[in-house]
């Protein structure tokens, strides 16, 4: 994927803390509370949200809006079209001999966890919704997340949610949830204390590499080492210390305390803001214990995420060529470059038998595009502006388009019979063109004119005997 890190992720959750640090010297207050993740609050939008974000998080987790516009919390969301619904949610599949679950010791690091069905009694560990919201802002975006589960935890249970590139293919792994790429996303939301108080970690899957990358495992394929995203305020989390009632459940039902928590993570700051990131997927799945290497429990079949900040670039190169016929004609084998929109170096590519290139994972925004023209042909433009819109692919981006016309080169000249015998002028209505006149006494003259566009041109020789 094409794109430019000024710093790496745990970089810039260093530089993050040093910069909270400072302000926290100039009178920022910490908020701290049993039942939350300490992080900078937004006066407004909740007692403990992200400072940036509108989404309210509580202290003591719901899902209405509890605070002043612009605040929006999981019941601003309509739910009538889940195409264009900003939040995404699903429900698990009904507790009982149904409900598919992770089993035969499937934990965080097994690269293709077991579904078994039936295992997972109505406890702490059996999961009923889950709901993911991205919320872009002028400044940083966020990611919210809330999970629900059956009853009040009688112990300690963890929530994970994995986030793939990749989506669900029924041949392949498991069939049910993806096949993970490098750099997949694993938030985990940890509870402590009796499970009263979350704290968020993340971890990136590694796809190869020493095992010192692994936050578990002996061996790659792994979860990599966790950063505590708690800590370097990147997040914050709270659940329902209080029963929420049904009528201000936004259709979850009765949901009873510590059955629901929620969640915000500073998505700019774990993604970087130079690179874009498509995440297909994401799921939701709970630990019997706060031990990463604790064995994995239910889980809810993943969802479209709609996080894609990542665009397509085409280029549609055609010719105009009078043998092919008519009109244009696509070219191969062109050769083209594309410069700009926060790239380092260029992309170079050139064009297939349809006369299309297409470069993808490139962040959104405007690049220049500039063609090496092939020799014999003229371009009415070489260089072009090609826009990036998030969610495009070689389908359906709008494609970048160059035509090129061929090239003729024109020779007039008279030759005498007769050696000597006559002198003869020619001149041409091509501007710029040689022309040879009676007074340069020459008997066999010729000119020649090259990279001629496809035009009439009139040549007017005169024969002086």
């Amino acid at each position: 994927m094409p794109h430019t890190t000024t710093r790496t992720p745990e970089e810039r959750i260093a530089f993050r803390k040093r910069c909270l640090r400072l302000a926290a010297a100039g009178g920022f207050v910490a908020l701290v509370g049993a039942t939350l993740v300490g992080g900078p609050a937004l006066a407004g939008h909740g007692d403990v949200t992200l400072a940036g974000s509108n989404f309210e998080i509580d202290t003591n987790a719901n899902l209405k809006v509890d605070h002043a516009a612009p605040s929006v919390d999981w019941a601003s969301f309509a739910h009538a079209n889940p195409l264009v619904d900003p939040e995404k949610r699903k429900a698990d599949l009904a507790s009982g001999g149904g409900d598919d679950s992770f089993g035969q010791g499937s934990k965080e690091d097994t690269p293709v966890p077991t579904v078994v069905d039936g295992s997972i009694p109505p406890n702490k560990s059996d999961l009923k919704n889950f709901g993911i919201y991205l919320e872009e802002t002028a400044g940083d975006d966020f990611l919210h997340m809330f999970w629900h589960r059956v009853q009040d935890p009688s112990g300690t249970t963890n929530m994970d949610f994995e986030f793939n590139k990749n989506k669900a293919d029924p041949a392949l792994g498991n069939g049910v949830t993806p096949i993970r790429s490098d750099g997949d996303l694993l938030i985990q939301y940890d509870l402590a204390n009796g499970g009263t108080s979350p704290e968020l970690f993340l971890s990136r899957w590694v796809a190869t590499g020493p095992k010192s990358l692994c936050e578990a495992a002996n061996s790659t394929p792994c979860w990599g080492v966790r950063i505590n995203l708690s800590d370097a305020d990147d997040a914050t989390g709270s659940i329902n210390t209080s029963a929420i009632p049904a009528a201000e459940s936004d259709g979850l039902g009765s949901v009873s305390a510590r059955t629901f928590g929620e969640a915000s993570v500073n998505f700019s700051e774990i993604v970087g803001d130079d690179e874009c990131v498509a995440l297909g997927s994401a799921y939701l799945k709970s630990r019997s214990s706060d031990s990463f290497t604790a064995a994995m429990k239910d889980f809810i079949a993943p969802i479209d995420t709609g996080i894609d900040t990542c665009g397509a670039l085409v280029i549609s190169k055609t010719a105009k060529h009078a043998e092919s016929g008519p009109g244009d004609h696509p070219q191969a084998d062109v050769e083209f470059t594309v410069t700009g929109g926060g790239l380092v170096d260029p992309l170079v590519g050139t064009t297939d038998a349809d006369g299309l290139l297409c470069f993808e994972g490139l962040t959104a925004g405007t690049y220049t595009v500039t063609e090496t023209v092939p020799d014999g042909y003229v371009s009415a433009d070489a260089e072009q502006d090609g826009t990036v819109v998030a969610q495009s692919d070689c389908d359906t981006a709008t494609p970048v388009e160059f035509s090129n016309t061929p090239l003729t080169d024109l020779t007039v000249s008279v030759d005498s019979q007769v050696d000597g015998g006559t002198f003869s002028s020619i001149s041409c209505d091509v501007d710029g063109s040689d022309e040879v006149l009676l007074t340069d006494e020459i008997d066999d003259p010729s000119v020649t004119i090259t990279d001629l566009e496809p035009r009439t041109v009139v040549c007017t020789i005169v024969i002086d005997p």
